[in-house]
């Protein structure tokens, strides 16, 4: 599977990332606020780095392969195998580097990722419809809008409403074993 564009390259995220991830969190607070709450300090970073201990959930960091800078996270959220084959997409630029394509680059790989390594049939994204930025990301890597999902996640106090955007496998596909045969 390829890891890498001209331009990026995908990283898995490990707790040697801590500190550039909080630096850049916190660099990039108002353009996350109100769509999204990251770790901004180191103890909030290792809390959250164990939802990645039991592979139902995998982080990647998007780096810019010509200075190695980190341009925002992408996470395959709640991988569920048998007749599903599915998982949620989070993701986030860091503020530094917003707006230059290096997101919609390494959401694409991700994509890639899930659908040849891991075997996922389906990827969703759940985005707050006042989000322009990131319903232009999936409009331009093929989701397909699918409803709207009210208080959905509990974010920056209130319960949000979120649109749902979901993108199946390019056939042909191959499946994971643990898809039933019949």
């Amino acid at each position: 599977m390829p890891t890498t564009t001209p331009r990026v390259a995908l990283h898995p995220l490990t707790h040697s990332d801590q500190d550039e991830f909080c630096t850049l969190v916190r660099a990039s607070s108002t353009l996350h606020h109100p769509w999204m709450q990251l770790p901004a300090t180191a103890a909030e970073f290792q809390d959250w780095m164990h939802r990645f201990d039991d592979g139902g959930n995998l982080g990647f960091l998007i780096r810019v392969r010509e200075t190695g800078e980190a341009a925002g996270m992408v996470n395959i959220n709640s991988v569920i195998r048998g007749r599903y084959q599915g998982a949620s997409l989070g993701y986030a630029a860091f503020a530094p580097s917003a707006g230059s394509g290096y997101m919609t680059e390494g959401v694409a790989l991700t994509l890639q990722h899930a659908f040849s390594e891991l075997r996922l049939h389906r990827l969703e994204a759940c985005i707050q419809p006042g989000n322009k930025a990131s319903l232009a990301l999936v409009q331009r890597l093929g989701f397909r809008f699918e409803g709207v999902s009210p208080a959905y996640l509990y974010i920056d106090g209130d319960w949000r409403d979120h649109e749902r955007w979901a993108v199946n496998a390019p056939r042909p596909w191959t499946p994971d074993p643990s898809l039933p045969e019949v």
